[in-house]
């Protein structure tokens, strides 16, 4: 059997791409432009946006701004109509806006919780729910959610980012059961522990040294280290591939998750 690579192209597909600005969601766009898609980087912030757009573009990448809160689920469709009517179509939906709130369950107010789990799984529904729509009218589709090693373990100190991040899983399995009927695919990626801004505050901590040592790679992964997964998912390569979580942790799912209660550290 010979691998056809042109079915990781990305050449005139369109990427929606949320929480897109910096971090894990600007590595997913930057990846998914490289391929050839237009990508459209939401962020709550224009200037941020505008500025990852710029960064695409000086890559020889083609990006659009899209600037809305995807916790505005009354204005959602209107947000994805806009896209598609400028754009004319809309192939792929990365599913990657979110937030982690670090608490003990005694200090983890209800508003706490239930701003986290907006963000990270009912906007997840939201925007896949607005975007399923274009892509049934294509007769086809790409949705990709951020999940998390979190969304099949746990560690103290992050209960609504855990909750949220096992119901992203759900909700993945969930749509593939639905939409595939339409030729729409539906995955989840689980990154491990990501070198990101996020983070820069427990490098040197005894807390990044649990993580390297209870990860079989022995080390924290680069942000541009998930877009392979992102590119493949998207592309024709994965068209029979749904309803899965495909984990890019260095192997550390595989391994003991075991974390000492005090180390409550970073986002993963």
């Amino acid at each position: 059997m010979t691998v056809n690579l042109e079915q990781f192209s990305l050449e005139g597909r369109v990427a929606l791409v949320t929480g897109a600005g910096r971090g894990i969601g600007l590595a997913f766009a930057k990846a998914l432009a490289k391929a050839g898609a237009h990508v459209v980087i939401n962020d709550l912030h224009s200037d941020i946006a505008e500025e990852a757009c710029h960064s695409i573009e000086r890559e020889g990448g083609k990006a659009t701004p899209a600037v809305f809160n995807v916790t505005d689920f009354d204005g959602l469709d209107a947000s994805i109509e806009e896209i598609v009517s400028s754009l004319g179509r809309l192939d792929i939906l990365i599913n990657n806006a979110g937030i982690l709130i670090r608490s003990p369950i005694e200090d983890h107010t209800m508003p706490d919780f239930m701003r986290v789990i907006d963000i990270n799984l009912n906007a997840v529904y939201a925007v896949a729910r607005a975007c399923a729509r274009p892509m049934k009218a294509q007769g086809r589709g790409r949705i990709i959610n951020t999940g998390s090693v979190m969304s099949i373990s746990s560690r103290p100190g992050v209960i609504s980012y855990v909750a949220a991040k096992h119901g992203v899983l759900g909700l993945t399995r969930g749509l593939a059961a639905e939409l595939g009927p339409h030729n729409i695919t539906v995955n989840s990626i689980g990154p491990g522990y990501i070198l990101t801004e996020m983070n820069q505050h427990v490098l040197g901590t005894p807390f990044e040294k649990t993580v390297t040592d209870r990860t079989p790679m022995s080390r924290w992964a680069k942000p541009s280290e998930l877009g392979g997964t992102a590119v493949f998912l998207a592309s024709d390569a994965a068209s029979f591939v749904t309803g899965q979580l495909l984990m890019v942790d260095g192997g550390m799912t595989s391994n003991s998750l075991l974390v000492e209660p005090q180390s409550l550290g970073a986002s993963s």
